[in-house]
């Protein structure tokens, strides 16, 4: 019987410049330390001494894009074409390790999740995402709100939106799980609403979920 061969997604090409870094990051907390991912083609961390012969890790790639996502709010074309080289050297990094990944665990589904990659469907099309569910909202710190959210399958990211009125929405927070996707920065003794997206599928992304509300204390 032929066996079922298993594709990385290349979906992560499709997210907002500002859920990259940390669906990147993501990976490489799932690749470090791997017994079974032990040889990835693009170093995760920086070497230590370093090794000028070897590519630039993915850590160092993700700071890069970090500060030029950052410094690109200000607006002007050099920041601009500093963002576009630095999201650039991240997507490449990721092909990389994708590719890597797909070849070491072809065969093995479950294998290749633990990477932080997400098989390609199997199904002729690729479906849209089903909607998440915001399942608690916690203030254990000040101007902070931990929020709760069931996973989606096949998800690749979150994106976290806040409002203060029910009308006017805000994204705050692009995450890599829905486990618990923090919100800082904000004002003590205020209510917001927050509602939920999952990234991925044949749209690019989930409808919102339901509002949840909590006050900051």
């Amino acid at each position: 019987m032929k066996k079922l061969v298993y594709r990385v997604s290349l979906g992560y090409k499709r997210l907002p410049v500002e859920a990259t870094p940390p669906f990147a990051g993501w990976v490489v907390t799932c690749l470090t330390g791997s017994a079974v991912f032990c040889k990835p083609p693009v170093p995760l961390v920086p070497a230590v001494p370093p090794d000028p012969a070897a590519p630039v890790d993915m850590t160092t790639r993700i700071t890069a894009l970090q500060v030029a996502i950052k410094n690109y709010q200000d607006g002007g074309q050099l920041a601009l074409t500093a963002r576009n080289v630095a999201l650039a050297a991240v997507i490449e990094g990721l092909d990389a390790l994708a590719f890597y990944v797909q070849t070491v665990a072809r065969f093995d589904r479950d294998l290749m999740l633990t990477s932080g990659f997400v098989p390609m469907s199997t199904n002729r099309g690729q479906s849209k995402l089903d909607t998440p569910s915001i399942t608690g909202i916690d203030n254990d710190a000040a101007t902070e709100l931990d929020v709760h959210v069931s996973p989606i399958a096949n998800a690749f990211g979150y994106e976290a939106q806040i409002s203060t009125n029910g009308t006017d929405w805000k994204t705050v927070k692009y995450w890599s799980q829905a486990r618990t996707i923090p919100l800082t920065g904000l004002t003590t003794g205020t209510v917001y609403q927050v509602r939920v997206r999952a990234l991925g599928g044949s749209t690019g992304w989930s409808e919102w979920s339901m509002p949840g509300s909590s006050i900051v204390d």
